[in-house]
This record gives structure tokens, C-alpha cells and sequence, in this order.
């Protein structure tokens, strides 16, 4: 019996998706629940899981093709009638077989090598997670040629790390012989180029950040922010804040506290434009933006307003490692009200980051450096300084306002006792 395997509902107004990868070949066996297709949507990559046991149909679409919601990508065999079939091709060979012997097989019995699947050939294709896909790219390896501990013989993160390792502890190969089909010429040397169809993901960033270029009177304005009393806190409270709740104090949770309070006393940077019409939030759903194998994703921090210094560190930290791992669902990546981005990580020292429509703000944090400052008193001193920008949507954010919630960012974060007592 064959069960048919469809493209799953991938979330609120999304019809299609792209197949990134089949991560089982034709005649395969799988697991129940165990993932046989990678999709690629407009913001997340999703598995697609086999819904029972058994043995892998044929690919009814190829990696890149375009798939509708409730669209047969293939079909799965259930065991019993794989079985049955299996028995039954395999039969005629093995009574050829038994009829005639081949000479050797009295030094040598072949049970124990035809029990033994033979390893794949190098370029046979190679079942592989969106995340060990990705640790395959970065590290440069050929994955046909890495043992798999994982189920069915499949790579793990570990396998890839433990032979990426491997490779740099090993002497460097001599080189191989230039191709004869082609040789290489002086003009061609170090000129290759490479092209790579875009992903389905790639191209919604780009098709998005044009068009808020294109709709939004967008504006950036800057401050700077002094970060010792942030620093000092962290220092002074982070073992016993890790101790309690498991979690790293971190700066995003002080950052996305402050934004709650300026989100408040400045409500046009939390609302959109719909039409003629502008909608105000009475909450604060934050959108913070991580890194992911394939781009930018924005995961919700939902009622941020609501939640401790804990657990918005927490959320954070889980939306991360997901992210990496490419298991975000698509339900939490929609309906921020505003988003924080923090190019700091990267070092960046100042951005104007683009809004994520149809949001009308966007809070841009950057690295801390140690920079000389005038204090009260008219000293001079070295300060870790981190510079803000908010781009913002002039159409419904006046300056005055852009400016006034920088200012309360800073104020907040320059005098963190304000987060505990709402100033």
C-alpha cells in the first residue's frame, strides 16, 4: 500500500514553497516522522517528515522546483508490501545463484558482504540536515566521504566537526592533476566565477528590503549610549543570575526592557500605517533579528512588555539556536511590531538598518568601544560607548518622536534602575 506524502500547510498566507533538498533517494527505507524533504518558504527552511514506515517512492518534483500547498511530492511504501516486493525481485537472483556457484565461493562466503551495504561512491547523492548541510559548506568537505553515526547511517553535526578536525590536522594532499578535457590557461587562472540560483529566502530579503525602500519615507537618526552601568551589572550580577535562571544575562534583555518603556511613551514607533489608517499597539511584539544558514530571520519576542529580564533571555537564546539549527516555525516569525537588530556582534560600528514592513521602526545596535567623553564635572574619561540608530517611517513618525525614543533608550540604559521603577 502507498501512502501519498503532500506539501504540508506551511503557515498564514503562504501557498508555496521551493524544494531546497530530498534527503531520501528512491527506494530508500525510512522511519515514521523521519524528515525525507528539506522546504525552503519565504522565511524558514521546513522538513518535511515521512507519515509512516517504509520504503522511499519516486521524487515527483526536483530540488528548486516550485510546490503548491496539498501538492503529491512523492509516495511511501509501506514496509509490509516493500517486503513482499523486495522478496520477490531478490528471489530469481538467488536461485541463478544457487544453481551455479561462482568458483571462489568455497575460499570465501559471501553472506557476511552481501549483509553489509557498500559504502557511496564519491558523488552519489548524500542525505544531509539543513544544519550539517551547512557545517559541510563552511568547513569545505566532501560529505561522501564522511562516516555517518547518525539513524540510517546518516551525518551528524559531530560527524562533520570530528572530520573537519580530521582535515586539518592531516598533511595537505598532494595536487592532483590539472583535468585534460580542459586545461587551465594563465588568462582564466584565479578569474573563476561561480553561479548559484538564489534561495527562495534570499530572494524574499531582497524583494522585501526593496520594497520598504520604495514605500517608506525612511529616516535614520542617531545617539550614542554610555554602556559602564549595563557592563557593571552584568559583571556584578551574571554567575547569580546563571545560577537562578539557567540562562546568561546578556545586553539584548536590557536593551528590549528599554524599548518597551520608549515604545510606551512614544506609541507612534509601535504602530503601522494600513491604508488611510494607523494602527496602534497597546502591546510590544519584538522582533529581533538572528542569524541563519540561509540569511536574516526575525523571530517575535510576543508581549516583551509582559516578561522578565529571564525570560526574554531565554526566548532569545532559544530563537538563536534554532534559527542555526533550522527548526524556527513560521507562525514566529510574524506579526512584530518592531524590530531590534544588533550588527554589533559583527562588529559593525554604525548602520542604518532597513525597516521590516509593515512595522515602522527599527532599533539598530552596534559594538562597544572605549572612546574618550567629557563628564559632568568637565573631565575627560575613556567610556565604553556604543552608538543607536532608529529607522523609522517618516510618514507616521515625526523626528520629534524619533528622537525623544532614542533619548529614552538611552536614559534607560545609562541609568538601568529606571527598568525597575518605569521612568
Amino acid at each position: 500500500m502507498s501512502i501519498e506524502v503532500k506539501v504540508p500547510v506551511l503557515g498564514e498566507s503562504i501557498s508555496e514553497a521551493t524544494i531546497g533538498e530530498w534527503l531520501k533517494q528512491p527506494g530508500e527505507a525510512v522511519a515514521a516522522d523521519e524528515p525525507i524533504a528539506s522546504l525552503e518558504t519565504d522565511k524558514v527552511a521546513v522538513e518535511v517528515p515521512a507519515p509512516s514506515a517504509g520504503v522511499m517512492g519516486q521524487h515527483i518534483f526536483s530540488a528548486g522546483d516550485t510546490v503548491q500547498v496539498g501538492s503529491i511530492l512523492t509516495t511511501i511504501e509501506e514496509s509490509g508490501a516493500a517486503v513482499a516486493r523486495d522478496a520477490g525481485e531478490q528471489q530469481p537472483a538467488i536461485a541463478k545463484s544457487e544453481a551455479a556457484p561462482a568458483p571462489s565461493a568455497a575460499k570465501a562466503d559471501p553472506a557476511p558482504a552481501a549483509s553489509s551495504p557498500a559504502p557511496a561512491p564519491s558523488g552519489e547523492p548524500v542525505s544531509l540536515s539543513p544544519a550539517v548541510r551547512r557545517l559541510v559548506l563552511e568547513h569545505g568537505l566532501d560529505p561522501t566521504g564522511i562516516k555517518g553515526t547518525g539513524k540510517d547511517g546518516r551525518l551528524t553535526k559531530e560527524d562533520v566537526l570530528a572530520a573537519a578536525e580530521t582535515a586539518k590536522a592531516a598533511p595537505a594532499p598532494a595536487a592532483a592533476p590539472a583535468p585534460a578535457a580542459k586545461p587551465a590557461t594563465s588568462s582564466e587562472a584565479g578569474r573563476e566565477t561561480e553561479r548559484v540560483r538564489m534561495t527562495r529566502i534570499r530572494q524574499t530579503i531582497a524583494r522585501r528590503l526593496k520594497e520598504a525602500q520604495d514605500t517608506a519615507a525612511m529616516l535614520t537618526t542617531f545617539n550614542d549610549v554610555d554602556m559602564t552601568a549595563v557592563i557593571e551589572a552584568r559583571a556584578k550580577y551574571k554567575d547569580l543570575f546563571e545560577k537562578k535562571h539557567g540562562i546568561r544575562l546578556g545586553f539584548m534583555g536590557f536593551f528590549a526592557k528599554a524599548a518597551c518603556l520608549a515604545l510606551k511613551d512614544v506609541p507612534s514607533v509601535n504602530a503601522q500605517i494600513e491604508g488611510d489608517e494607523i494602527v496602534y499597539h497597546n502591546y510590544a511584539d519584538i522582533s529581533v533579528a538572528v542569524s541563519a544558514p540561509n540569511g536574516l530571520v526575525v523571530p517575535v519576542i510576543r508581549n516583551a512588555e509582559t516578561l522578565s529580564f529571564a525570560g526574554i533571555e531565554k526566548t532569545i537564546a532559544d530563537f538563536g539556536k534554532r534559527a542555526k539549527d533550522g527548526t524556527l516555525k513560521m507562525d514566529e516569525m510574524m506579526g512584530g511590531t518592531f524590530t531590534i537588530s544588533n550588527g554589533g556582534v559583527f562588529g559593525s560600528l554604525m548602520s542604518t538598518p532597513i525597516i521590516n514592513p509593515p512595522q515602522s521602526a527599527v532599533l539598530g545596535l552596534h559594538r562597544i568601544d572605549q572612546r574618550p567623553v567629557v563628564m559632568p564635572d568637565g573631565s575627560i574619561a575613556a567610556r565604553p560607548m556604543m552608538y543607536l540608530a532608529l529607522s523609522y517611517d517618516h510618514r507616521l513618525i515625526d523626528g520629534r518622536e524619533a528622537v525623544t525614543f532614542l533619548v529614552r533608550i538611552k536614559e534607560a540604559i545609562e541609568d538601568p534602575t529606571r527598568l525597575l521603577i518605569d521612568l
